[in-house]
């Protein structure tokens, strides 16, 4: 913006005292203030606005000047409500130094030029930027250059002082400029969009937390978008990625939401190139897969997977051991919704669990291959060999590869609000096997492990091989009625004296059996006097008719706690 336009504006009420060979100058800001040197707060084009309440005497007029100029502001403008006319002094200073010099009638409020400088200048920023976002979609679609998401992120910061991050549907940040968003945070915001999303909400979804507004924009996959209009969300909520920004963008002009479009639809592009990068290993895992399943010899499983070890097993150098991580989406089908093709949902998903470096390791997180069969998504996972003890007295070898709690502890809320009311995820994992000979039978127990997490309460469950070894593989296999009957028989009566009494028998009651029985352990775990354990246990003896002495009872309480 011109100060010329700044002086045909009659709005503004501005009157020009000097500098008429200057007017050309751009304005890329506004400042007001008071003080006799403003130097700190000044970087150069601004239009300074000021009541003149720091002219004292004549003398005072030539430093304030002396001051502007060097700061490289592109003109003064002084109002006449304090003094009357503008003095002299100042109107002379501001000739010899060549800074342009306004008079601001005293019917115009400095709010109204602030407002008015700040929405040209920001409209001005926001075309500039759109014509940068322009060229760089043109250069991501032509070819691998124009600097990914980062490269438009900075511009959003350097361009429109919005700081933005790109998050997946888990709340992991993809890109970001400046400081990284905080995971917690992240999760959240990931958590408010899916929920958002799955009501039917158009974006941009605005909230505030601790006191910060935030506009969450969806990133839609381009490829699907160009596609039928009318998808069922349910295909796309847990796959999409979000922009979040941080600013209110309840208020923007039209101009500004259509230039944050623009950039969620250049981000999808990089989001596409990244996913047709998976296209290999996705084809490797799939041939795996179906080699596996065929029952092929295992002698042709580990020639297929030394041809594939180039894409999956980049720098391991030795021979991994493999993992298998089988997951499914599932939806309800009530209410006469109709069915949800969850293969390629599920697929994408857990390829997102599994990238991320703070669950599976940096080193793991670009070799996962992902198949879907199915609604069933399966991974392939190699790991380096673990080192072996070099003595029994060092202890057994630590425990090699993916945990399946440690999987979703992170990601557990946020999918929960996209799955909402009507969807579940489900996942098992297997033990490592250290070759292809035991990559059928691995198959077969993440699938096991899935079948036992899915017989559990909850949106989001995992389970691992290790709870196919103790009595939780019978738990999915009794009928759900009979479960729900044996544990109110034997909880119901504790959690109605806990209500009551705040008591607190049940914790008390899992904590005794996790200390095997162990009255000195129980009671340091729960800070308790010992005599005061006594008496807990008592009243659960009382209240169930049960001997926590008798291993069949403390069997039944176990199993119970488990169940509910």
């Amino acid at each position: 913006m011109r100060l010329r336009a700044l002086l045909e504006n009659d709005a503004l009420g501005l009157r020009l005292l000097g500098g008429e060979d200057e007017l050309d100058r751009s304005v890329r800001g506004v400042m007001t203030t008071d003080l006799k040197d403003p130097s700190r707060y000044l970087s150069g084009g601004e239009l300074v606005l000021t009541g003149l309440a720091w002219l004292r005497e004549a003398a005072d007029a030539e430093p304030f000047v002396r001051i502007l100029a060097s700061a490289g502001v592109a003109a003064l403008a002084a109002g006449e409500a304090e003094l009357g006319d503008i003095p002299d002094d100042l109107v002379q200073a501001c000739s010899r130094h060549r800074l342009p010099l306004f008079a601001v009638n005293e019917s115009v409020a400095f709010a109204t030029i602030t407002e008015h400088v700040v929405r040209q200048v920001s409209g001005e920023r926001a075309g500039d930027l759109a014509a940068v976002v322009d060229r760089h979609r043109r250069l991501m679609t032509s070819g691998p250059a124009g600097g990914g998401p980062e490269a438009v992120l900075d511009l959003l910061g350097s361009d429109l002082d919005l700081r933005a991050w790109v998050l997946s549907p888990t709340g992991r940040q993809i890109a970001g400029a400046g400081e990284p968003l905080d995971p917690a945070l992240a999760a959240g915001l990931a958590g408010e969009h899916l929920a958002a999303t799955r009501t039917g909400r158009r974006g941009p979804h605005r909230l505030t937390v601790n006191g910060t507004a935030y506009s969450l924009f969806p990133i839609r996959n381009a490829v699907r978008a160009a596609g039928p209009a009318a998808r069922d969300v349910r295909e796309t909520v847990l796959s999409d990625w979000l922009l979040a920004v941080e600013a209110d963008a309840g208020e923007w002009p039209a101009a500004r939401l259509d230039l944050l479009q623009g950039v969620t639809q250049l981000i999808a592009v990089e989001r596409d190139r990244r996913d047709a990068a998976r296209t290999v290993r996705r084809r490797l895992a799939q041939e795996v897969l179906e080699l596996v399943q065929t029952g092929a010899a295992p002698a042709e499983i580990a020639a297929r997977l030394r041809v594939a070890a180039p894409v999956l097993l980049p720098g391991l150098g030795t021979a991994p051991h493999w993992q298998v991580v089988v997951a499914r989406v599932e939806w309800d089908q009530e209410g006469g919704q109709a069915p949800v093709e969850s293969g390629p949902v599920t697929q994408a998903l857990l390829e997102e669990i599994l990238v991320d470096p703070a669950t599976v390791g940096a080193e793991s997180a670009d070799r996962i291959a992902v198949a879907h069969t199915g609604d069933e998504a399966i991974a392939l996972v190699p790991l380096a060999a673990g080192p072996l003890p070099e003595s029994e007295d060092d202890g057994p070898a630590p425990a090699l590869g993916l945990h399946a709690d440690a999987l979703l502890s992170a990601v557990r809320a946020p999918l929960s609000s996209g799955l909402a009311d009507d969807g579940r995820l489900t996942l098992g994992v297997s033990a490592a096997v250290h070759s292809a000979e035991g990559l059928r039978g691995a198959l077969e127990e993440a699938r096991h492990a899935r079948r036992v997490a899915a017989a559990r309460p909850g949106r989001v469950c995992a389970a691992g091989h290790h709870e196919l070894a103790s009595h939780v593989l019978l738990l999915p296999f009794v009928p759900d009625d009979v479960r729900r009957a044996f544990t109110a028989r034997l909880l119901d009566p504790l959690r109605d004296y806990d209500r009551r009494h705040r008591a607190e028998l049940i914790p008390t009651l899992e904590a005794f059996l996790d200390c095997d029985g162990s009255w000195t352990r129980c009671a340091t775990r729960l800070h308790l006097h010992v005599n005061t354990l006594r008496y807990r246990v008592g009243r659960i003896e009382q209240l169930t008719g049960r001997d926590l002495s008798r291993l069949e009872d403390k069997l039944d309480f176990f199993l119970a706690l488990r169940m509910s």
